[in-house]
């Protein structure tokens, strides 16, 4: 969850639009996720954690910026 909200934070993009780019998830898995209703499958959690690997956010120096632990 912390990489991911990291991540939108970087592109100044909603954590959920992060989870649909990456594991075509609706827009209200997020929230759901968030608030501990649901939780996501290891295979979407693998997917998202590919997707953010395989599209770093580039700082103005244009080095990846490191993922949260």
């Amino acid at each position: 969850m912390q990489q991911v909200r990291a991540y939108a934070d970087a592109l100044n993009i909603h954590p959920s639009t992060v989870i649909q780019r990456a594991a075509n998830g609706g827009g209200n898995s997020w929230p759901k996720w968030e608030s501990g209703k649901s939780s996501p499958t290891l295979k979407t959690a693998d997917k998202i954690l590919k997707y953010i690997a395989e599209n770093p956010v580039l700082a103005d120096d244009a080095e990846p910026l490191k993922a949260v632990d």
